[in-house]
């Protein structure tokens, strides 16, 4: 479970000053304005996926090291091949990121260079006036998401479809390149598990790239030994 004393906020600002980047470095590696940032680390601002996905590509981090502490905390990897990976999430914990149009608990947050990012969102926003109020626009990032109601009522919107009102049991599975947004369509609790995934190759970094890069380097002769082996090889004449 995630450490109930510090916030993304703080993992954004921990992660940053281990890599000595200054906000204006980290506005010029994701396109976020300094300002955005500064309220970012501080909880001023709602934290949106798409925020989480461009600072984790930015700053050349796992998301995950965005939401939990890590590294030397309870992040945790396994390489590629090692297999064996578990993590069970008893009702209750998760990683919780509170926002005036959205409560959402990122699942299995500690687990590095994950396929997909698995969550429960609490929709809370009932107009696009007031989801634009806080986020500015529909949200958007790069990959495909899926979305199952568990309780209550969801209206599904984007900008390419009519909206599309979900209710318990329903599920859509859609680009998320394309700008959307869930609302509150229904009294009491609104709920629905999502999952998000980039688009394919996206993620290189971790252990991925390093297990790959290292079994290139096993497999591809030094430049000497690639001499020996492409040199003509002379064949003694026949007397």
């Amino acid at each position: 479970m995630a450490s109930q004393n510090t916030t993304p906020g703080d993992h954004i600002r921990n992660v940053r000053k281990r890599l000595s980047l200054t906000l204006a470095d980290v506005s010029a590696r994701t396109g976020l304005a300094v300002s955005t940032l500064s309220k970012l680390e501080k909880g001023n601002v709602s934290l949106s996926y798409d925020k989480l996905m461009l600072l984790s590509k930015g700053l050349g981090v796992d998301m995950a090291e965005l939401l939990v502490d890590a590294p030397g905390g309870s992040a945790r990897n396994t390489p590629p091949g090692g297999g064996g990976r578990r993590v069970v999430q008893r009702a209750g914990e998760g990683q919780v990121v509170q926002t005036r149009s959205y409560g959402q608990t990122y699942l299995a947050a500690e687990l590095l260079n994950k396929r997909f990012t698995p969550m429960v969102a609490e929709p809370r926003a009932r107009t696009m006036e007031e989801f634009k109020a806080e986020f500015g626009d529909f949200i958007r990032h790069p990959g495909e998401e899926f979305a199952y109601v568990l309780e209550g009522e969801v209206e599904f919107h984007s900008e390419l479809y009519a909206p599309v009102l979900l209710r318990v049991g329903d599920s859509i599975y859609f680009d998320s390149e394309m700008g959307h947004a869930y609302l509150k369509a229904s009294d009491g609790p609104c709920r629905l598990v999502a999952s998000c995934a980039p688009r394919h190759g996206e993620r290189e970094e971790g252990f991925a790239k390093t297990f790959r890069e290292a079994s290139q380097r096993l497999v591809e002769p030094a430049p000497a030994t690639q001499a020996r082996r492409t040199a003509p090889v002379k064949v003694p004449k026949r007397r």
